[in-house]
């Protein structure tokens, strides 16, 4: 299995939906746990990064590293 490239601040949908009924969540934290927050509701979770890798349907949107360090 290979590991996903994950980053702070990007947007990922999972294959189930959130209690609030949305799928849209940001990462706030990356390590061998990560922390998400719903983008609906405002929940966040943290998971372990291997369940939480096996939940992504897909990375919507990542952050540009390079624009933000020049900010």
């Amino acid at each position: 299995m290979q590991i996903i490239p994950l980053s702070t601040g990007a947007q990922i949908q999972l294959k189930k939906q959130h209690p609030c009924g949305n799928d849209l969540f940001r990462i706030l934290r990356v390590g061998s746990d990560v922390r998400i927050k719903c983008e609906r509701c405002g929940r966040d979770m943290t998971l372990d990064r291997i369940k939480l890798e096996k939940s992504i349907r897909k990375i919507l949107e990542v952050p540009d590293e390079k624009a933000a360090s020049k900010e």
